[in-house]
């Protein structure tokens, strides 16, 4: 039969060959391509669609007809490739006649070109396939309303269901929250501008009698003011209806529904009708402090909530001035941590200074360090050994160690660690003497330029741009006036003062208020609120650029007050309670980046409050009880 195919094909000229050729390839196209003579029973379902009206139907029917035999691949597919297979196994059998045969060769090279090209070509109609099968995706997905009055008709009747693996988790950006008018403009103390879509309800309108879902439903919508709830209830209600809308925020911020605010205590063993105007906004419960919570502030493309626990009024309101601010830029906050490392420095007393120095000289060489390491490590399973720094001073050496404690703040764990590196040197040294564990060059709760300079915990930069708008009708202010307020006082001012890590405006406030809040020791606010602000304007848009750089912020998610059930749950508000397993380290982490970008929120907030002049108005306003 091949051998008969052949010799036709050879008594056949090139014109007549090539319009035989270019024949069965229109008939083929039009035979796959064109309409279905028939029914639509062999298409695929999923090109077909789903209907659910009777001028769905229609329309379907209507498309369905015009549908092409893509069946008919299958077919043609096999075909083609068994005449492929076929013609290079003949050719491969006599290679040696059929190269120095011309003719046969050509029709070689024909028959396998054109094998090519249906091989090419149906690579291509596939691509359109899938190509029209996506916008028809996107097509019924446009459809939703009518989908969802026809759920029940539009799930296919399946036997088997496989399973998918679930998609990654998606950072959550809510809008910027409404904050109280203070540390503002005086123009703004009794009247606000509100540019939510849904009208806001009237003051006068008395909403004690709805439930407290339908009151929080109610502020979520931006129809009553989250700080108004106090004066439009009363303290101790509007504590519980706060709950429900910081667990409604939070349950988004975390795609989870865990009761986040059921460990922090909120009963009747604090008197919220004293706090309410004194000591703290947005109260959510005690620990036993007022603990207001602050949010969403944008930190890293998603929105982070985070608790402060204070009884200096105007802090939390002013702070969320601040992040609404931070969030009404295009990015946010960005922040990175640029070292994370405990230090303790025991002092160790050598027989002479030439002693001493050969120790320091020891302690430089990576070998040694070495040494070193294998020894502290063998004392945690967390802990590493990352850096020794030996200073002398006589016949003292202060060895400065440096470690990472995964999320614990760690001084328990560099401690143990050090003892073993001390023993481990008195071996080596044996007139080495230890005089003190610590010997202040850690330096642990001391204002100490070594932390300024060297960092110790995590050492956090973050900053944000602020459009100029914001700066204006937010924080009620320009952008020239806040970067020549922040030069005179934050820069000029504190030089002038001596300060040592205290280039800010009033970093430890918001550092203090968290630490308490998440069950940190609050002691270790001197060295973690170590912040240097700057301000600048942007020279193309006239935006404000502000960063704070915090070298020494000493935090953990573990041990210590947070395993207290009230700290714990502020933790979890934060999304960073315990330890990571997967990644140890990563809680304690972002525990320090939330707390320089809550920082840089209250320096934005009351620098434009001082760059403004409306700092006494502001507390005067809303720091001060009513005399009755």
């Amino acid at each position: 039969m091949a051998s008969v195919i052949s010799n036709y094909i050879d008594e056949l000229s090139s014109t007549q060959l090539y319009t035989a050729i270019v024949g069965a390839t229109v008939t083929l196209c039009v035979v796959l391509l064109g309409p279905a003579a028939g029914g639509n029973e062999n298409l695929p379902n999923n090109m077909l669609g789903t209907t659910t009206t009777s001028n769905d139907n229609n329309k379907k029917n209507a498309q369905q007809k015009q549908q092409p035999k893509w069946y008919l691949f299958k077919y043609i597919n096999v075909g083609v490739f068994c005449m492929f297979v076929s013609s290079v196994a003949i050719f491969l059998w006599d290679a040696s006649t059929y190269i120095h045969n011309g003719d046969r060769m050509t029709q070689f090279l024909v028959g396998w070109s054109l094998c090519l090209c249906y091989f090419f070509g149906f690579f291509g109609v596939f691509f359109i396939h899938q190509d029209l099968l996506m916008n028809q995706n996107q097509n019924q997905q446009g459809d939703s309303s009518d989908i969802a009055e026809n759920k029940q008709e539009m799930v296919p009747k399946t036997k088997e269901v496989k399973s998918v693996s679930p998609p990654p988790k998606a950072k959550v950006v809510h809008e910027p929250a409404a904050c109280a008018p203070v540390c503002s403009d005086p123009a703004s103390f009794n009247s606000s501008s509100s540019s939510n879509k849904k009208a806001a309800i009237s003051k006068d309108t008395d909403i004690t009698g709805m439930t407290n879902d339908e009151i929080a439903q109610l502020v979520l919508d931006l129809q009553v003011k989250d700080h108004e709830l106090e004066k439009r209830l009363d303290p101790f209600r509007a504590v519980t209806v706060r709950r429900l809308i910081a667990q409604h925020k939070l349950q988004s911020v975390h795609s989870a529904s865990s009761a986040f605010l059921e460990d922090l205590p909120e009963g009747p063993s604090l008197d919220y009708s004293k706090v309410f105007g004194t000591n703290c906004e947005m109260v959510v419960g005690y620990v036993p402090l007022p603990v207001g919570m602050v949010g969403p502030l944008t930190l890293n493309g998603e929105s982070v909530y985070f608790p402060m626990a204070t009884t200096e009024g105007c802090l939390v309101a002013s702070t969320q001035r601040g992040a609404k601010a931070i969030s009404q830029g295009t990015l946010g906050a960005q922040a990175l941590i640029v070292k994370d490392g405990i230090t303790r420095a025991p002092c160790v007393r050598m027989a002479s200074a030439m002693e001493a120095a050969q120790l320091k000289l020891w302690c430089q060489e990576a070998a040694n360090l070495q040494v070193l390491k294998e020894a502290f490590e063998s004392t945690t399973s967390f802990g590493k050994l990352l850096e020794c720094h030996a200073t002398v001073a006589g016949k003292n050496v202060y060895l400065r160690l440096v470690c990472f404690s995964g999320d614990a703040m760690g001084m328990n764990m560099v401690s143990k660690g050090s003892l073993k590196v001390i023993e481990t040197l008195q071996n080596i040294f044996p007139n080495l003497e230890l005089v003190a564990l610590s010997g202040n060059m850690c330096t642990d709760k001391k204002a100490a330029a070594t932390n300024w300079l060297h960092g110790r915990g995590k050492s956090v930069v973050v900053e944000a741009v602020i459009p100029k708008d914001v700066v204006k009708k937010t924080l009620k202010t320009t952008v020239p006036a806040l970067v020549s307020t922040n030069q005179n006082k934050n820069l000029i001012g504190s030089a002038m003062a001596g300060a040592m890590g205290g280039f800010n405006a009033h970093a430890s406030n918001i550092v203090t208020a968290i630490f308490l809040a998440t069950g940190q020791d609050p002691a270790q606010n001197v060295e973690s609120a170590n912040c240097i602000t700057l301000m600048e304007q942007v020279e193309e848009t006239g935006d404000l650029w502000i960063s704070c750089t915090m070298p020494s912020i000493e935090v953990g998610t573990v041990g210590g007050g947070t395993t207290l059930p009230a700290q714990a749950a502020c933790l979890e508000i934060l999304g960073c309670k315990g330890g990571s397993r997967e990644n140890p380290g990563k809680n304690a982490q972002k525990l320090a980046l939330v707390v320089a970008a809550a920082t840089m929120a209250g320096e934005l907030s009351l620098m434009s409050a001082l760059a403004a002049n409306t700092l006494v108005q502001a507390h005067m306003k809303h720091n001060r009880k009513k005399t009755v």
